[in-house]
């Protein structure tokens, strides 16, 4: 190791790192590959066939000619990910299920019996009993 000079050892790190950056870029290209949906199965089995056998040549090539659709599936996938996420998020939060056999939250029917309480519908004691049986 003492006869390793510094450059020699930062020039092995910028290879092993381009190199890493390298297999990233083509499994990248290869999932966009399979994700596109304009592009029938011989296409796909095309542009795979030339990204595996001409690597430098496929994967600049591809980027190149179809760079800004990739972008754009991207995009579209964070999209549908956020929705789903956020779908789940409000479903999880809005429909529990209530005594009454229907759907709703847990605090809208606290409210509810708040104001049922307010206006004097029911007294303390039934709206205690209320909110008893509807956070068991």
């Amino acid at each position: 190791m003492d006869d390793y000079p510094m450059l020699s050892l930062f020039w092995t790190m910028l290879e092993f790192f381009l190199f890493v950056l390298w297999f990233f870029l083509l499994f990248k290209i290869i999932s966009d590959i399979f994700r596109s949906h304009d592009m029938g199965g011989w296409g796909k089995a095309g542009w795979v066939i030339f990204v595996i056998f001409l690597p430098f040549l496929g994967v600049f090539v591809y980027v190149i000619a179809r760079g800004r659709s990739m972008g754009e599936r991207d995009i579209e996938q964070a999209r549908q990910a956020d929705a789903a996420f956020k779908a789940y998020i409000k479903e999880a939060a809005d429909t529990q299920p209530t005594g009454g056999g229907g759907t709703g939250s847990h605090v809208d029917e606290l409210a509810k019996l708040a104001d049922l309480k307010n206006s004097g519908a029911i007294s303390e004691e039934e709206f205690q009993k209320a909110k008893e049986k509807l956070l068991a």
